[in-house]
């Protein structure tokens, strides 16, 4: 959950100083063990990373590396 919770924050600052933001991922996902503090950082992400492009449409890449099976960032 602290990845998550770092990602929420990099994204966040990006929205707020308006910068453009590049994310490399290379996770398998998320699993069940690792507990609902954990999963629920897939929803923070996502909804940092709707009001960074929503709010001031910035530009935002992302690059899924091997092995990645999609997740949150796909």
């Amino acid at each position: 959950s602290v990845v998550g919770e770092k990602i929420t924050r990099l994204i966040e600052y990006a929205t707020n100083q308006s910068l453009p933001l590049v994310i490399v991922c290379a996770s398998g996902g998320a699993r069940m063990q690792e507990g609902s503090l954990s999963l629920m950082q897939m929803a923070k992400i996502s909804s940092a990373s709707h009001n960074y492009q929503s709010d001031k449409k910035l530009f935002y890449v992302s690059i899924l590396t091997s092995p990645t099976t999609g997740g949150v960032l796909a």
